[in-house]
């Protein structure tokens, strides 16, 4: 099958010919791969930012978001069969462990992360498992939902969480309105009765932003933290979404915080730096996200099959990967995901 490997971190990946994946364990689920997702994790991994955390061998495999056609189970496999069109969760979780059985799976203890730490979904085929698969409504193509498995799972995990914080009168800011932020947003709008302010420094960002229902819009161009202050009357958001999380928004995030607020990171490659006395003093909370859970997913794919998500995309055919993966570096997709159609 062809597949994207990356061979050594600092150099562009390779498209080219591997084995095929086989079935070989009860729950194991062989999807052939309609479309992938591409993420800036992606790009990191190429970076070479996940190496030490991934401990993973090269050459392998990229491509963690993934949907398809299931083509192969094993013999225990009950709740898919041969045909039928899934999304992938990114996990591949053991269903034994104390956290997969307390529904936070994200935190399994024998967990593997296709496209991460073993051999992902840039590919034809893709390797995985029962319990990582969720049955697509009939309305729904691969195409249409493969970044949501992660992107669209992480920004939605964030804003389950969030959701609490949230009561009418309650104000939250969004700090960046692309791959992932226009699918947190729209999460928010789905669930909270929050009023939202989006801050980006693209104005097509901002103009999608605008479109999906946002309340107001914030040009990024230095003075973005007073255009914040001055929507909340001068207190800052009770609720800060940081889907950038480098180059300075980090600091931008906890300074449109207000008082007892929480700073979600769920963007990364930069710093949170804030005095342990700013914390204490303030009583503000600074909340890590990752991928969410299967729960979160399917609950993700109800609002979608509903049509209260949806994912501003530009397809590119696998022999096209390593443009699609230029394009995204070089910030050619303001506002939308790349997806590799296979």
């Amino acid at each position: 099958m062809k597949a994207v490997r990356v061979h050594a971190y600092g150099e562009r990946a390779h498209l080219e010919s591997v084995p095929d994946p086989v079935v070989k364990n009860p729950l194991d689920v062989l999807v052939e791969v309609n479309a992938a997702g591409v993420c800036r994790t992606d790009l990191h991994i190429i970076e070479g930012q996940w190496a030490d955390k991934s401990g993973v061998s090269l050459p392998y495999i990229i491509g963690h978001e993934n949907a398809g056609t299931v083509r192969e189970v094993g013999a225990a496999v009950s709740n898919v069969r041969p045909g039928d069109k899934v999304i992938l969760h990114p996990l591949v979780t053991c269903g034994l462990c104390r956290a997969c059985r307390s529904g936070d799976d994200v935190h399994c203890e024998n967990s593997l992360f296709p496209g991460i730490d073993s051999d992902g979904g840039m590919a034809e085929l893709l390797l995985t498992n029962a319990r990582s698969v969720v049955k697509l409504d009939a309305g729904l193509a691969p195409a249409d939902v493969a970044a949501l498995a992660d992107a669209g799972l992480t920004a939605y995990h964030a804003v389950r969480k969030a959701v609490p914080l949230l009561y009418p009168g309650t104000q939250v800011v969004m700090i960046g309105a692309g791959g992932l932020g226009h699918i947190g947003l729209q999460s928010l709008l789905a669930l909270t009765p929050a009023e939202v302010t989006v801050v980006d420094r693209s104005p097509e960002a901002l103009r999608l932003a605008t479109e999906l229902g946002a309340h107001h819009t914030v040009t990024a161009d230095g003075a973005q933290v007073d255009a914040v202050r001055e929507i909340t009357g001068g207190a800052g958001a009770h609720v800060v979404l940081d889907f950038v999380g480098e180059s300075g928004t980090e600091a931008e995030g906890v300074a449109m915080t207000r008082d007892a607020g929480s700073y979600f990171v769920i963007g990364y490659g930069g710093a949170v730096n804030v005095p342990t006395i700013d914390i204490i003093s303030r009583e503000i909370n600074v909340i890590g996200n990752l991928v969410g859970s299967y729960n979160d997913l399917d609950e993700l794919m109800t609002l979608t099959a509903q049509g209260k998500v949806s994912l501003r995309t530009r397809t590119y055919p696998l022999d096209a990967a390593l443009d699609a993966l230029d394009d995204l570096d070089h910030g050619r997709l303001p506002g939308g995901r790349a997806i590799l159609v296979l």
